[in-house]
């Protein structure tokens, strides 16, 4: 009897040893958007199966699309803060204010086009400028995003120029959304993405700052008629996300799990996360075309007149984090540098 069950000790043992038994570690990743949408299909599920299988199957990782375990989007980053949730995908803008330094490469003329580069970016500038902003809420950073830019969406006007927009009432992402609409002489409108469609339908805001990529999870393309951006694909800033742990999480975890997590993350993860952003937003703009709405792409002119629109919106940012100790213009400047410098690097690999 004792020789049977130490033969089934050792038996466990070996199991355990050799991977069979190998999952030790359960978190939940949290998020605001539904389980069909791609940032869960074609981003986090691919990640968190990358994580698994790095780490030898020690980790697993559970999504929670469409905010299941409770709350509302602007109470993620609290949720990992205070490690109701181990993980979050989540927009910054929901907490403006909170990450001043990475807002950056939200602005206008900033941004342009290109999410991958900008991604490649952010990972350059982190160590040196971002990471403490994250560490000081209680996060330990995954990886940070940019999706492929703000366009605009209009329920029934077609826009050409600033003045078009003129009075209008358009939903913002963040804070930097709303102070590029404020700088077309538009009014805007705070809410959550998944609130958009309602607040379209209801007349409640005009259109709305944000990229093609979502047009179908939400059916945008029912809601509005116009989705508008300028030449090359450029658009009016972008938006920021982060995928990040409760940093007490991250410090328990063992050497080999947290490397999992990094090569996960590494650089040709945020390379072809841009690709992800980019596919999804092309494949957005079709549905909406295949539908009955019309892309308008503005004439050279014309998205020069949108970019000289924008210059204020960078000056008011750089005078805004100045009183929290920030020199936003090197900021700025370090900012479009990389980015054009890993837009180069991209554009000849």
């Amino acid at each position: 009897m004792k020789f049977t069950k130490l033969l089934g000790l050792s038996a466990a043992a070996m199991l355990w040893a050799s991977g069979s038994f190998a999952q030790e570690i359960t978190l939940k990743l949290h998020h605001f958007l539904g389980a069909k949408a791609p940032v869960q299909t074609q981003m986090l599920e691919p990640w968190a199966k990358r994580v698994e299988e790095l780490s030898n199957g020690k980790v697993k990782i559970d999504i929670y699309p469409a905010m299941t375990l409770g709350g509302r989007p602007p109470e993620l980053v609290q949720q990992a803060r205070d490690g109701v949730v181990d993980l979050i995908w989540t927009l910054n803008g929901y907490t403006p204010g909170l990450f001043p330094r990475t807002e950056v490469f939200e602005l206008p003329t900033v941004f342009n086009n290109d999410p991958a580069a900008t991604n490649l970016a952010m990972r350059d500038m982190f160590d040196k400028e971002l990471k403490q902003e994250y560490e000081d809420k209680g996060l330990e950073v995954m990886f940070l995003h940019a999706h492929a830019g703000n366009g605009i969406h209009t329920v029934d006007t077609p826009v050409h120029s600033p003045a078009d927009v003129k009075g209008m009432k358009l939903r913002t992402p963040s804070r930097t959304g709303a102070w590029v609409i404020e700088a077309l002489n538009a009014q805007p409108v705070a809410m959550p993405v998944p609130e958009l469609p309602q607040a379209l339908s209801k007349k409640v805001v005009d259109g709305a700052l944000i990229p093609w990529e979502i047009i179908p999870a939400l059916k945008l393309q029912q809601q509005t008629q116009y989705q508008i951006e300028g030449q090359d694909h450029w658009r009016l800033g972008t938006s920021i996300f982060q995928v990040s742990m409760n940093k007490a999480k991250w410090d328990s975890l063992p050497d080999d799990v947290k490397a999992a997590f990094r090569k996960a993350s590494d650089e040709e993860w945020l390379k072809e996360v841009g690709d992800i952003w980019r596919t999804s937003d092309n494949n957005g703009i079709k549905a909406a075309e295949a539908d009955g709405n019309e892309l308008i792409t503005l004439s050279a002119d014309e998205t020069q007149a949108f970019k000289d629109a924008m210059q204020p919106v960078v000056t008011r940012w750089e005078d805004e984090v100045k009183g929290q100790g920030i020199d936003g213009p090197a900021l700025v400047k370090e900012a479009r540098e990389l980015t054009a410098e890993e837009e180069k690097n991209l554009a000849s690999q």
